[in-house]
């Protein structure tokens, strides 16, 4: 096969759009380009690599194994070109952007994205409210918020883009937290949550009893009643701390929790850097739904 010595970057963005969205049409809406475009784009790609890069069905498109190599490296380049285009285009960007998140994300996945983009976008300051999701929409609709990450159900009411899916797991400071307890001890945040949601509903589809033992809207403070083995709690798997454990439902009989769902959320009026970074955040977030 020869290798070619140049790739087009708008090829590479339409592969990765019909991936991170699901589809031909989705990806067309979001490039605002046709859904035939986005065809000719994926097969000149295709024709230009050598390789079939997915797998088309009445609803979906998969990745072949090709496709999964060259998503990642693609991913990267587009990164990359669109820092160094921002960075020309837009060197004097600057204003506040106010953005609200869940602590435990705004923890974890969001530092390194709002540190790239402040690279790109030096003169923009952002001003991130962690907070529950309920607070985070009641502040979101005072107009206290330009941009909002929340946690939802899958295709929720909430609305939204959805950029993040992850498993939720069981946690808890060891095993014998579920063997010994009955019901089982959970330690959750205060309602309306979408984890302890998730909980209370999966043990009961099993029949299984519960009782709340411990609830914070702090997430260092639940952290800190599971470490004292007051109960179990459920957390996003890569969000699950180094000291404590993630119980196998197998062996314990632990119900299998639906995924966490994370959607962005933004005003209708926004200005020109809030609009950069929702676009900054759905690009570099979104592939973490697949």
């Amino acid at each position: 096969m020869t290798v070619p010595a140049h790739i087009d970057p708008d090829l590479l963005r339409a592969f990765v759009a019909v991936v991170e969205c699901g589809g031909f049409s989705q990806a067309a809406e979001r490039l605002l380009r046709g859904q035939s475009a986005v065809s000719l784009q994926i097969k000149r790609l295709e024709e230009r690599l050598g390789v079939r890069l997915l797998d088309r069905n009445p609803r979906r498109v998969v990745l072949t194994s090709e496709g999964e190599l060259i998503l990642d490296h693609a991913r990267r380049i587009l990164s990359l070109n669109d820092e160094l285009v921002a960075r020309l285009r837009e060197p004097e960007l600057s204003g506040l952007v106010r953005l609200g998140a869940p602590e435990d994300f705004a923890t974890s996945h969001l530092p390194n994205v709002l540190a790239r983009f402040s690279r790109s976008h030096p003169k923009v300051a952002l001003e991130v409210t962690c907070e529950l999701t309920l607070e985070l929409l009641e502040r979101f609709n005072a107009g206290g918020l330009d941009l909002a990450l929340v946690k939802r159900e899958p295709m929720g009411h909430l609305g939204g883009m959805r950029v993040w899916r992850e498993p939720l797991v069981w946690v808890a400071a060891s095993r014998a937290v579920a063997e010994t307890n009955d019901p089982l001890p959970l330690v959750v945040s205060p309602r309306p949550c979408v984890y302890r949601k998730r909980a209370t509903d999966a043990l009961d589809s099993e029949g299984r009893s519960w009782r709340i033992a411990y609830t914070c809207g702090s997430l260092t403070g639940n952290h800190a009643a599971v470490r004292a083995g007051l109960g179990l709690t459920v957390l996003p798997k890569a969000m699950v701390p180094a000291d404590l454990t993630v119980l196998n439902d197998d062996i314990l009989g632990l119900p299998t929790l639906a995924d966490t769902e994370i959607a962005l959320i933004a005003a209708s009026q926004l200005s020109a850097p809030a609009e950069r970074l929702r676009d900054y955040i759905i690009r570099e977030l979104e592939h973490g739904t697949q």
